[in-house]
């Protein structure tokens, strides 16, 4: 007698034809429930729709529970764990040595708003590409639970104790000193975040995401304003996002007048279905004051906040040679003698 056996189940490829576990990591040793292990998934979801190389890719971080994330996705990608807060200068040399690498850094709301703030600074003006996320819970979760400089006025605790210090705001400091696509999420929002992270794998710029990650041990409690209850009852997006990769035709049907659309620098496209309907992501002062307006309001303003599609990055402006520099011989890269004596005879 004959015995039925179920067909073999398809094994799902991407666009470069690699399966989903290739994307993944090893295992997490974050707490369990921690929202920095959501983003990580949401990273392995957006690089293997998108069909990136995890060859190609540079893994970068510093110090933190935010820190330790990349090592939880794309586990053959290049990785570097930096000194606290110096990240984003790893990372430019990086992209120096081979531009055409595809940067990811993780940090921490503690690794970039205290010792790192000064990087953080420099890093946005040059407008590195560089895909910037800042696993944002507003504590310090590896040294028990202090605020962060992203905690809010008057957040308490686990202990009672209420901060009176006013929050660093990351994605108004990220515009103002020159990112040309800032966006802010939440963890738990699988939709939303996939759909950022894609269209910020698409961008040629600094793309900063302050994604709001509630800690579960230290700051999940009522009167934290990053725990998961406050976010979600708090979050104040300014549209809906769908994403179009440059490799997929797929008509978006959205009604005249309440869309927006934006092309990436690879082709791809971002459509933006407006919740305010008078809300412009390429509007600078405008994305500033709905930031200083949700805030007021003890809200946190989610989706794409700023969008610059046309500002030359910062490889772009340096007008590098085609091939990476970390590939070039010597006698490329190291002015013979006369050249030498040319600059020395014009200095005399």
């Amino acid at each position: 007698m004959a015995i039925a056996t179920s067909p073999p189940k398809k094994i799902k490829l991407n666009r470069i034809g690699l399966e989903l576990p290739v994307y993944r990591g090893g295992k997490t040793t974050l707490c369990a429930g921690c929202g920095h292990n959501a983003i990580s998934e949401r990273i392995i979801d957006a690089c293997f729709t998108m069909g990136v190389d995890p060859t190609q890719v540079v893994k970068l971080s510093g110090i933190g529970c935010s820190s330790k994330s990349p090592a939880y996705f794309l586990g053959s990608s290049h990785g570097f764990n930096t000194v606290h807060g110096r990240m984003p200068s790893i990372g430019t040399g990086a992209l120096l040595a081979n531009k055409q690498l595809v940067a990811i850094g993780v940090s921490g709301d503690g690794d970039t708003g205290a010792i790192g703030i000064g990087q953080f600074v420099h890093l946005m003006r040059r407008n590195l590409p560089m895909v910037y996320v800042i696993e944002d819970n507003g504590c310090y979760g590896l040294t028990k639970g202090q605020f962060s400089p992203t905690a809010d006025v008057g957040s308490t605790l686990k202990t009672g104790v209420v901060n009176d210090l006013p929050p660093i705001d990351t994605c108004a400091l990220a515009i103002q000193l020159g990112a040309t696509f800032v966006a802010r999420s939440f963890s738990g929002d699988k939709k939303q975040l996939t759909a950022i992270l894609k269209a910020a794998l698409s961008h040629r710029g600094t793309a900063m995401l302050d994604v709001l990650s509630p800690c579960v041990t230290f700051n999940d409690h009522e009167g934290s304003t990053k725990s998961y209850a406050y976010v979600k009852s708090h979050d104040d997006p300014l549209e809906e996002l769908d994403f179009v990769p440059f490799f997929e035709d797929i008509t978006i049907d959205y009604e005249p007048g309440t869309t927006q659309e934006v092309t990436m620098h690879d082709g791809s496209r971002l459509y933006l279905r407006k919740l305010d309907q008078s809300y412009n992501p390429t509007d600078k002062m405008q994305a500033l004051r709905a930031l200083h307006e949700t805030h007021a309001r003890g809200e946190f303003a989610t989706g794409l906040i700023y969008v610059d599609p046309m500002a030359d990055d910062f490889l772009t402006s340096l007008n590098l040679v085609d091939e990476p520099l970390a590939t070039l011989p010597e006698r490329r890269v190291r002015p013979p003698r006369a050249v030498l004596d040319e600059v020395m005879d014009d200095l005399r």
